[in-house]
């Protein structure tokens, strides 16, 4: 399946699987981005996060690195369950691309320790909405009204494999897009080149609030 995936993908790079946006319009604005967030104390580390767009062009390594989180000291934070108004997480604006259509991501959960990876479809409503001009929208944090778009895509990342996708603008309300259940990648962290090893080492308070409490793995 994952080949299969790998190598449609490949074909539309070469044209074998031409995608043509229907939407008639630009993009109203000059990027939009990719952002990742994991649960308080559930650190992440992304090994990588491939994007193809509607015109079925792939956009390798859009985003690598440690997802957005939260380690509030003495064990105060809260894990379970994804927050009612995602921030934007940690990522990186993907320029020169048309709406996506398809994001594949493998990460590293620390907390396990397991890698996974997924593949995040993004359904036309989604991508439409990603286009749409919202006019006089009331910014919450400013107190202005000004004009925003939904042009956040975020990606929280959960144990257990659990990838769950937002849209939202900066003073938008999020819209859910979906939630997939990842699958292990059999060769461990970074694909066996690092021999089991994984990127990074749990901070103290994620140790300390693993240890107490375990993993929330039903909540998400």
């Amino acid at each position: 399946m994952v080949k299969a995936l790998l190598g449609c993908a490949l074909a539309m790079v070469l044209g074998g699987c031409s995608h043509v946006n229907d939407y008639g319009v630009e993009l109203p604005y000059d990027a939009w981005r990719l952002g990742f967030l994991a649960p308080n104390y559930m650190e992440v580390w992304i090994e990588t996060a491939n994007v193809v767009d509607v015109k079925g062009r792939v956009f390798g390594r859009a985003m690598s690195g440690i997802a957005a989180i939260q380690t509030p000291p003495n064990l105060k934070g809260n894990p379970r369950g994804w927050p009612k108004r995602p921030g934007s997480g940690a990522g990186k604006d993907v320029w020169r691309a048309d709406v996506p259509r398809l994001i594949y991501v493998r990460w590293q959960s620390l907390v396990e320790p397991q890698t996974y990876e997924a593949f995040v479809d993004i359904p036309e409503a989604t991508r439409k909405a990603m286009v749409e001009v919202k006019q006089n929208t009331y910014c919450r944090g400013t107190k202005e009204r000004i004009t925003d778009h939904r042009e956040l895509l975020v990606i929280g990342l959960a144990p257990g494999g659990i990838a769950k996708t937002w849209i939202r603008g900066i003073c938008l309300d999020p819209i859910e897009v979906s939630r997939v259940q990842g699958r292990v990648v059999e060769k461990g962290p970074d694909l066996g080149r690092t021999n089991g090893r994984y990127a990074l080492e749990l901070e103290p308070e994620s140790r300390a609030y693993i240890d107490k409490f375990g993993i929330p793995y039903d909540s998400w």
